[in-house]
């Protein structure tokens, strides 16, 4: 199957999970990359990174490229493309998977597009308790740091904090401990994913559209 790969902690950790599994095989990811930006949406993780991550988990990645202020259409488009030469590569590939937890709006929403192309949606965290997974991920070794932080629901002094134990209790408790209502992204650098940890380079941050705040992780040279 293929993983949805946002190079964050959710999509690291459903790795890790299916690959607990003996009834699947993950052999590629799939990412949204922004053109010009050249950085994973969302996550505003650059592309040098994200290809280091698919190198240390030992797994090619499959760009799915949109323009800045793509819309839904554009979008989808980009990720069907994406499919398209999934199943070019592996003609037996019918399941991808995601990391999402929680959020049935976005879950039903992913369900039908991969229907629409001929694809089955797999879940393998969804309703996790989240205090819990956070916990878990910690204590298996996942380590992450905040890469974007949407300052209308948390303040941007927590861009670029690891998340770890001090991170968990100095969330205000609306915050959900895992970032699920889009609170923060993550940037993977070490876990039971990866055969080895990425050495990367803090940089500065960055508001972007008067909201969110973009925490610039490079590798080290």
């Amino acid at each position: 199957m293929l993983l949805s790969w946002s190079g964050g902690k959710d999509a690291a950790w459903t790795l890790h999970v299916l690959r607990q599994r003996d009834d699947v095989e993950v052999v590629g990811l799939v990412t949204t990359i922004t053109e010009d930006f050249e950085r994973v949406s969302m996550q505003g993780i650059r592309v040098e990174v994200l290809h280091a991550q698919a190198r240390a988990a030992g797994l090619p990645v499959i760009e799915a490229r949109i323009p800045q202020a793509a819309d839904n259409t554009i979008y989808e488009a980009a990720f069907a493309g994406a499919l398209r030469s999934a199943r070019t590569r592996w003609p037996a590939l019918r399941t991808i998977a995601f990391g999402d937890l929680f959020l049935d709006d976005i879950r039903a929403w992913r369900k039908a597009q991969c229907t629409k192309l001929d694809w089955d949606a797999l879940f393998p965290l969804f309703r996790s308790d989240t205090p819990t997974l956070a916990r878990e991920m910690q204590q298996q070794g996942l380590s992450a740091a905040l890469c974007c932080v949407d300052t209308t629901q948390l303040d941007a002094r927590f861009g670029g904090h690891v998340f770890d134990d001090t991170l968990l209790e100095s969330l205000p408790p609306q915050i959900d401990p895992c970032g699920e209502h889009g609170e923060f992204h993550t940037c993977v650098f070490d876990g039971p994913m990866f055969a080895t940890p990425l050495l990367l380079v803090q940089g500065e941050t960055v508001l972007r559209d008067a909201r969110f705040a973009y925490t610039d992780f490079r590798l080290r040279d």
